[in-house]
This record gives C-alpha cells, sequence and structure tokens, in this order.
C-alpha cells in the first residue's frame, strides 16, 4: 500500500524540477513504452504536467502524469542534460 508520506515527498522532489527539461518513460501497458522529453511546467496536489513537442508537427502538447505513477513504477522522470 502506498503511503501518504510517500506521495508528499515524491511531489516535493517533483516541484523542485518546475521550469527544468525533463525526460519522461510511460510505460502503456501491453509492452508499449513511450519517451519524451519536454518541460516540467506545473505541479498540482495530485498530478503534474509535462509540456512536450509533438515530432511530426511543430506544435507543443501538455501530458499529465499523478505521483503515484512515479510510486508503481509506471513513469520515471528523470532530468534532462543541457
Amino acid at each position: 500500500m502506498i503511503a501518504k508520506e510517500d506521495i508528499t515527498e515524491v511531489r516535493k522532489r517533483v516541484d523542485g524540477y518546475v521550469g527544468s527539461k525533463v525526460m519522461v518513460k510511460a510505460n502503456k501497458g501491453r509492452k508499449r513504452i513511450v519517451i519524451k522529453q519536454g518541460v516540467l511546467q506545473s505541479t498540482y496536489p495530485s498530478i503534474f504536467v509535462v509540456k512536450v513537442q509533438n515530432e511530426l508537427q511543430n506544435t507543443y502538447r501538455t501530458v499529465s502524469y499523478s505521483y503515484t505513477d512515479i510510486l508503481t513504477n509506471n513513469v520515471e522522470l528523470s532530468l534532462c542534460q543541457e
């Protein structure tokens, strides 16, 4: 079971990276893994938002993930080297 303290700890760590370029590796199920680079735009009490650029077009898209996704290893968030 995931404790509330664990979620608040993950949220505090993610809060420190707002505005930074990050790489998100998301497990979408059935052996589908999506890797995207973007900017960590904002954090909310239960989710965080990443702004990613579409590869085919020159448009941006916002993608949101929950902090429990990080705790359950469905999403990996890492800083990009600039």
